[in-house]
């Protein structure tokens, strides 16, 4: 006898639950001196950033993030008590990206550094370095400069102040600010140098909105409603409750009426779910969810549920209490509120069904940190949940061609418990690069998807039974073509287990340098990390120059060059058509010198090999984000618009295309 459960918290569980990159300025810092005492003083820090981003504390450790520095050029009559200080707000979670626990600040951020006055005249002149990252993009280290002098021992002069600093120059500035007069480092590059923000815009280079999730978030919604549609929950009801509109009024038309009302009904009910699941977390915490360690265990537990659910193991439901109360309340009432309690009772009495694959998709929702994601991923289940409803009702001759209910809707949900399975590791696997575990590597991965989607295939073919599944040993051809496309797509992730890419796999299989074994050489390499030296080498050699700019933890960087630059044709023209030159704005190599230039009307140094190629990225293009791609011919001019991080082949590479057809030209 099958068991079952009831999980009321489950459900109420359920009910709390890429653009072209330009000039970003998200951060802005001030910096105070304040005189504690004749002989003390602080140095006060003070941040307001943007929604969506969050600057990184002290002291993270290498192989992080950029954490916050203070960093001294000149210090007289005075000395350092201590290290730089984070003040109050700060935040600590695991990053699944960097497998470490980081410390952030969100909307403000405070560091304090304590200064010891020796006596006499003093002068304290350097910077506070940081770092800042949303959920797409982080921008290069950032310096905020400060300098202050006066006279200690009780004398009554106060500190210079500086004017307020913003981290990062804007884009309209860039064009009209200039470089230095003839620092060493940049002698003769001025051609290359010079900005081309005006030039960039005539390609087309404008911000556009990313619609394709939310365009992806809807459809996933509605494949998820034509799903729940064929399942023993929901298919039989469709013709009992079609027949009862239309029978319980002798007006057809009403009875058309009353079936679209009853659609209606479900589309609002599963959009306020989604409205309740955003206005109870907000946005920023549901996307905090996806990246926490914790909840991603809880969500791998929570997908084995509902798939052990769907192989029979036992049915998720409701109290019936709950669905007989709202039955009985429905039966009591009449006209719209009668039959919105008819459509609230199909919700419960289905969820059985329909609870695992509402779950799952508000758990992939919560991943894009929008705000309307949830009501939209809703909004298209039951738009699909909803059509069939009112579709019959217009057309009720329909109801006689309707396939009858069987095994085959059990075949259904012993599919979905696969799929529910296979999409459950993809969030350990969050949890495990968390914790650094190392349990769930690349092969391993691999390995358990391999082995899930051929058992899929052999139990489509009808060698695998589970409780519920009928005796009939004969297989359709709609299951026979299923289960050679998911045994193929078994035999098609083997060479995974060697180290080959696989791109339609590459979103959800851990990162590649978690691979243990790996005979796959096919990576494309910068010839040069120097700007001005692989322009020269483009200008002799005759060719375009693609530069890419990058950094050590940007991790849709390492992204872009496992997902794209591997394909062949892009490799092909990265290799022999196009001179590229990687530039990494978070390189901490010192240069011979440091540069002064002038931006936005401020003096700024220039400090690092990173310093030069994130101001080179500012006030020759106006962008300070990372991926950042961009085509230009021998004398520094675009030959198209930049690119950012979008991981469509046939886009990249007519993105390179039409930079070389420019180039020709």
């Amino acid at each position: 006898m099958k068991t079952r459960m009831t999980l009321s918290w489950l459900f109420a569980f359920l009910l709390c639950l890429p653009v072209f990159a330009q000039m970003q300025d998200p951060v802005k810092f001030k910096a105070e001196w304040k005189e504690l005492s004749a002989t003390e003083a602080e140095i006060v820090f003070t941040g307001t950033i943007d929604a969506g981003w969050h600057v990184y504390s002290t002291d993270l450790g290498d192989g992080g993030p950029t954490s916050a520095t203070f960093n001294v050029d000149e210090i007289k009559g005075a000395e350092l008590v201590g290290k730089l200080v984070p003040g109050k707000g700060e935040k600590e979670q695991m990053d699944p990206i960097f497998s470490m626990q980081v410390r952030y600040f969100e909307k403000n951020a405070t560091f304090v550094q304590k200064v010891r006055l020796t006596g006499g005249d003093y002068v304290v002149k350097g910077y506070l370095e940081y770092g800042a990252c949303n959920d797409e993009n982080c921008l290069p280290p950032t310096a905020v400069d400060f300098s202050y002098s006066g006279t200690a021992a009780g004398a009554s002069a106060v500190a210079e102040q500086p004017a307020e600093e913003k981290p990062e120059a804007i884009a309209a500035q860039a064009e009209t600010d200039s470089l230095p007069a003839a620092p060493a480092q940049l002698e003769g590059t001025a051609d290359y140098w010079k900005p081309v923000v005006k030039e960039l815009s005539e390609f087309g280079e404008t911000q556009q909105q990313d619609t394709h999730s939310w365009v992806y978030i809807f459809f996933a919604g509605f494949i998820g409603g034509l799903l729940a549609l064929f399942t023993p929950c929901v298919w039989p009801i469709i013709p009992m409750t079609v027949s009862f509109f239309l029978k319980r009024s002798k007006d057809k038309r009403k009875g058309i009426r009353d079936a679209w009302t009853y659609g209606a009904s479900i589309v609002v009910i599963y959009v306020a779910l989604g409205l309740a699941i955003t206005l109870i977390f907000g946005a920023s915490a549901l996307n905090a969810l996806s990246t926490n360690a914790i909840f991603n265990i809880f969500f791998f537990l929570m997908l084995v549920v509902f798939a052990a659910s769907f192989f029979g193991a036992f049915e998720i439901t409701l109290p019936s209490k709950w669905s007989n109360a709202v039955d009985s309340k429905a039966e009591s009432t009449t006209g719209l509120l009668s039959i919105f309690l008819m459509a609230f009772t199909l919700s419960l009495v289905s969820f059985s069904c329909t609870g695992p694959i509402i779950g799952f998709l508000l758990v992939e929702v919560s991943t894009t940190g929008s705000i309307i994601a949830p009501a939209l991923g809703m909004l298209g289940f039951a738009i699909a949940l909803a059509l069939p409803f009112t579709l019959f009702a217009m057309f009720p001759s329909w109801l006689k061609s309707m396939p009858k209910s069987g095994g085959w809707m059990n075949v259904i949900k012993v599919v979905l418990g696969f799929l529910e399975l296979a999409f459950a590791l993809k969030f350990l696997s969050v949890a495990d690069l968390a914790y650094g575990w190392r349990l769930l590597d690349r092969e391993t991965f691999l390995a358990l998807w391999i082995v899930i989607f051929g058992l899929l295939g052999f139990y489509l073919l009808g060698k695998i039974k589970f409780p519920h599944d009928d005796d009939s040993t004969k297989v359709g051809v709609g299951r026979f073509f299923l289960a050679l496309i998911s045994l193929a797509f078994a035999v098609y992730m083997v060479p995974g287990l060697w180290g080959a890419p696989l791109k339609a796999v590459s979103a959800f299989a851990p990162p590649m340098q978690t691979q243990d074994f790996n005979l796959y050489e096919n990576e494309v390499h910068a010839k040069f990390q120097d700007f001005d030296e692989g322009m020269e080498y483009a200008r002799q050699q005759g060719k375009p120059v693609m530069i890419d700019f990058t950094g050590y933890g940007c991790v849709n960087c390492r992204k872009m060059e496992l997902a794209v630059w591997t394909d062949p044709q892009v490799s092909k023209m990265l290799t022999d058509d196009y001179v590229l030159i990687t530039l990494y704005v978070d390189e901490k190599a010192k240069l011979p010198e440091p540069i002064k230039i002038m931006e936005n009307g401020k003096e700024r140094t220039l400090r690092t090999v990173g310093d030069k190629w994130s101001y080179l990225q500012r006030s020759k293009f106006g962008a300070n984000a990372q991926p950042f791609y961009v085509l230009i011919d021998n004398e520094g001019n675009p030959l198209n618009k930049s690119y950012s991080y979008d991981e469509d082949i046939a886009k990249y590479v007519d993105f390179l295309q039409t930079g070389l057809k420019n180039y020709k030209k």
